[in-house]
């Protein structure tokens, strides 16, 4: 097995290496594991969710699929016995006719009970939704780590640290075998943790430790920072209810897609495509370029791209596909081995 040759296979290597190692604050915390998740303005590459375990078993009776924000709106406040919609729930702070189809679209996925009474609309709740997220931890991967990337980063972390989104930032680089790690050498914030990685081995170790962040607190948005060194930044304050808002957000979308859903943007149904078990767990594998592939190289535009021959897929087409239908199957059973209470 090759060494992680791409920032997307060092990632994949950071994930696997969080979900079977990972050290939660609490003991008795489970930990779910995704990537490429955040903001509209800012996207993490690894993010580590520490979770209530009777709270996360109680999620699933939710679904798979990730609730969005107006879904949220309405399954956190729906209340136990019928009521309207409108004494029922906080006004949301946008029109109500946005919390209606929201209700519609909660109903249809069993999440709420809906019924007309008159002209009246009556919610009630199926499950109580649980606070099962207790941390959110964010990973930016940066396996080799040049000046110019150290800088790009430091700015980065910077604004991480100061939003307080994440209860803890961190930034992950592959090890050497130096004896100091460059990284430790570039002008990082302090409040941001550092992780090497050896990509052969599926070991990590923190190298610094980051400043524990309170998300409850508000936090400072840098919206925009002069380079001349003498102008002021400009930024603006996040109060405790947006991040609040965000952080189930960020959580849901973890829930639902995880780190192993990079099939779902890739070609396993190339003859080519592989899953390859190595030392540090077990990875997509391209035959032709003999390496982890990028999603952007492991598409229909590839020039080794080659279907599936039919005879891969006689047995079970067209329901069951072939190899590469296998291939997503396996990976969507591993995702929700990490979420107890989905049926399979």
């Amino acid at each position: 097995m090759d060494r992680a040759d791409s920032e997307f296979a060092f990632e994949l290597r950071v994930c696997q290496w969080a979900e079977r190692s990972w050290e939660p604050e609490r003991a008795d915390s489970a930990v779910l594991v995704a990537r490429q998740l955040g903001t509209r303005r800012r996207r993490w590459d690894t993010v580590v969710i520490e979770c209530d375990p009777a709270g996360l078993r109680r999620r699933a009776a939710f679904g798979p699929e990730a609730l969005d924000s107006d879904l949220l709106h309405v399954v956190r406040h729906a209340p136990a016995e019928w009521s309207y919609y409108r004494d029922a729930l906080p006004d949301p702070g946008y029109p109500w006719r946005y919390v209606r189809e929201a209700i519609h679209a909660a109903a249809d996925c069993d999440a709420v009970e809906s019924r007309k009474r008159g002209n009246r609309i009556e919610i009630r709740r199926r499950h109580r939704y649980p606070d099962w997220a207790r941390r959110i931890v964010a990973v930016e991967n940066k396996p080799d780590l040049s000046a110019s990337a150290a800088r790009d980063l430091a700015d980065q972390l910077e604004r991480d640290v100061a939003l307080g989104l994440a209860d803890e930032v961190w930034v992950a680089t592959a090890s050497t075998d130096e004896r100091v790690e460059p990284i430790l050498l570039a002008d990082l914030p302090s409040g941001a943790g550092v992780l090497t990685v050896d990509t052969d081995e599926g070991t990590a170790e923190a190298v610094w430790q980051p400043r524990s962040l309170d998300p409850s607190e508000p936090g400072t948005r840098v919206l925009d920072r002069p380079e001349d060194g003498r102008s002021a930044a400009r930024f603006e304050y996040a109060d405790p209810e947006w991040k609040a808002e965000k952080r189930r957000v960020i959580a849901e979308r973890a829930y639902a897609r995880g780190w192993r859903a990079y099939a779902d943007t890739m070609r396993p149904d190339c003859r080519h495509f592989a899953l390859e078990r190595a030392e540090s767990g077990v990875y997509p594998r391209c035959g032709a370029k003999e390496k982890t592939p990028t999603q952007s190289e492991c598409r229909g535009g590839c020039p080794a791209f080659e279907p599936e021959p039919p005879a891969w897929r006689a047995e079970g087409w067209p329901i069951e596909g072939g190899p590469g239908s296998a291939i997503k199957r396996l990976l969507a059973r591993r995702r929700r081995r990490r979420r107890p209470g989905l049926e399979e």
